[in-house]
């Protein structure tokens, strides 16, 4: 690789250091090949370079980097670690946080877990339009109970990791030497999005440590979880860093103007020549035309990535909102007007997905014990309980509530020798119930999987219906994973999936710590914000369109901009753009709808 000026200023850099640029300017490449310098020649023996992302995306394709694209060679790679911030965090909590008064057994609180606990603490309120007094209780009231979790039962949410983190290291310099004797350079990936309590963190790593802070200054998307704009002043402040600006660096996208086009998003200004590599096309504003255009648009774009002969290569639908990643999803499954399906994975939000598959765990196993249909009514209360995640609806919980009441009904009446009503909610259940046990499995996890998932759709229960299209979109079971290993390994072992349940609950906790994820291959819907870190060779940025009542909007749905108003317009909004148009390597298209085009494109008067 021909290293530019800018990146051997970094190569020779000493002590701490701040590399700042745009998406693709080499920050990442050029950190990679620091650290395995800085293995080479200055690391002593059992020490390491750590590398540390908030994404699991930006660490697969750092691992990526490492083994295939920059050639390291293995006594190198083998003192490079990589990871996310919560799993170098979970670390040290593991081992220490019985200094700041937690148990010594700790577990983690997943998202589902926490939804499912906090649940009974959101009932308690409005589901939206809460006034700010309601707003200050029910977090006060949240976090309580988030620190209860954790002190007494040790079940620690990854909220609460980097404070707790914090807390250990400020309290204890003999650690802060550990961990840099054993690291004794960290590079801090996307730093920009670094929070108050994660800041507190670096300042204790700091102390001993040297700090290579990676940052794109235009790219801060999370002020919403406490990203500070200040932060690249603090870090400057604290630690007196070498800077290097690769700003004007582009390779992700070299040959292109994307990058280009990004940074006049953020400007709201923009020149009157084409961009090359970056489309905008307008669709009329219903749903059936709308994806319709979307399905034609990949098609094409689809066509030139195979003629391009690019392998394994990859599409991205970005869109603004969780329920349009579902909506154009299904949208692929079953096009309009009879078009050809389009092969797709959809990253959706996961509460709701994980807690289905312990329901499809737990009926994969068999009915031992006298108390297998109890467990699937806690996991059914579970579901509805958690699925809405940090905004459970109140349908969802006096969903919750109905079943466990049913519950409650169907057990008296079994006492008293009767028969439970014909109008219980439970009839269908059960009728669905009984019908998953009798299935015949035949020990391939993926068959027996989809075996019961058909039985739940098909099935006269709407409740279990909902569980088996939530599940659909799990990419967990793929061949190869460790779910897949582990279900099939249960059914060698005992002859039946006999630990199903435990065994996909475990997976998904490992799996939110793996590095071993590959990057997306082939047609990939996501929401907008879970682009971050990502590449892909092009990508379709696809916004909803107005709702109108004989001429006028009613509402404004799915918007990159709420409401597509000016009004709405802030830093967040155009650099959540900028991410998403500049993920695409060798194209990106912007779908907008006719009559209202995103404001964002739209130049304001005087500009």
């Amino acid at each position: 690789m021909q290293l530019t000026d800018k990146q051997l200023e970094v190569m020779e850099a000493d002590g701490h250091v701040l590399v700042t640029g745009g998406p693709g300017s080499g920050k990442t490449t050029i950190s990679i090949l620091k650290a395995a310098r800085i293995a080479e020649q200055y690391l002593r023996p059992g020490q390491k370079v750590l590398f540390l992302s908030f994404a699991r995306a930006t660490v697969s394709r750092v691992l990526e980097a490492i083994e295939y694209e920059q050639k390291i060679p293995p006594d190198q790679k083998r003192h490079i670690d990589v990871e996310t911030y919560h799993s170098f965090f979970w670390r040290i909590l593991k081992a220490h946080g019985y200094l700041i008064g937690l148990p010594r057994r700790l577990s983690i609180l997943t998202p589902p877990g926490e939804a499912i606990a906090l649940s009974e603490i959101r009932s308690g309120f409005p589901a939206r339009n809460l006034t700010d007094e309601q707003k200050t209780a029910r977090k006060a009231d949240e976090e309580a109970e988030r620190g209860r979790l954790a002190t007494t039962d040790g079940r620690v949410c990854f909220a609460f990791f980097a404070s707790y983190i914090g807390d250990i290291l400020h309290g204890s310099e003999r650690i802060r030497k550990l961990l840099a004797t054993m690291y004794p350079v960290i590079i801090l990936d996307e730093f920009q999005d670094t929070n108050a309590e994660q800041w507190r963190v670096v300042q204790a790593l700091g102390k001993f440590s040297t700090l290579v802070s990676l940052a794109d200054p235009e790219q801060r998307i999370y002020d919403w979880i406490g990203a500070d704009p200040q932060r690249l002043n603090h870090f400057r402040e604290a630690f007196a860093p070498t800077e290097v600006d690769l700003s004007t660096d582009n390779h992700r996208s070299a040959g292109t103007d994307i990058a280009v086009f990004g940074n006049d998003i953020l400007k709201g200004k923009f020149r009157q020549e084409p961009y090359v590599g970056v489309q905008i096309y307008d669709y009329p504003p219903n749903a059936d035309q709308a994806f319709s255009v979307l399905v034609t648009t990949i098609y094409k774009a689809r066509k030139r990535l195979v003629e391009a002969g690019i392998k394994d290569w990859s599409l991205a639908i970005l869109v603004p909102t969780k329920k349009m990643t579902r909506l154009v999803s299904d949208a692929l499954r079953q096009p309009p007007a009879g078009m050809t399906e389009v092969p797709h994975s959809a990253i959706i939000e996961m509460e709701a997905a994980i807690l289905g598959a312990e329901i499809m765990a737990l009926l994969l196993q068999p009915a031992a014990d006298g108390h297998h249909f109890d467990q699937l009514i806690d996991l059914m209360c579970s579901f509805f309980q958690g699925k809405g995640g940090d905004e459970p609806t109140q349908a969802a919980l006096k969903e919750a509530a109905g079943i466990r009441k049913a519950y409650q009904e169907l057990r008296a009446c079994q006492a008293a020798g009767k028969a439970v009503r014909q109008n219980s909610i439970l009839v269908n259940v059960l009728a669905v119930y009984e019908q998953t046990r009798t299935l015949i499995l035949t020990g391939d996890p993926d068959k027996d999987w989809r075996a019961v998932r058909r039985i739940l759709e098909a099935g006269a229960c709407r409740r279990l219906q909902e569980v088996a299209d939530e599940v659909r979109n799990i990419r967990i079971l793929d061949r190869g994973t460790q779910l897949r290993q582990a279900l099939s390994q249960d059914w060698r072992d005992n002859g039946r999936y006999l630990r199903a349940l435990s065994i996909t609950r475990q997976a998904f906790i490992q799996d939110h710590f793996s590095t071993n994820a590959r990057p997306e291959t082939g047609v990939v819907v996501m929401n907008m914000h879970k682009a971050k870190g990502k590449q892909f060779d092009e990508v379709i940025v696809f916004e909803g369109w107005p709702i109108r009542r004989k001429a006028k909007v009613l509402y404004n749905p799915d918007r990159i901009v709420r409401l597509n108003s000016r009004d709405e317009i802030d830093d967040q909004s155009r650099q959540n753009f900028r991410v998403s148009v500049t993920r695409g390597k060798r194209q990106t298209t912007i779908l907008t709808p006719q009559g209202d085009p995103c404001v964002l494109l739209v130049p304001e008067r005087g500009v």
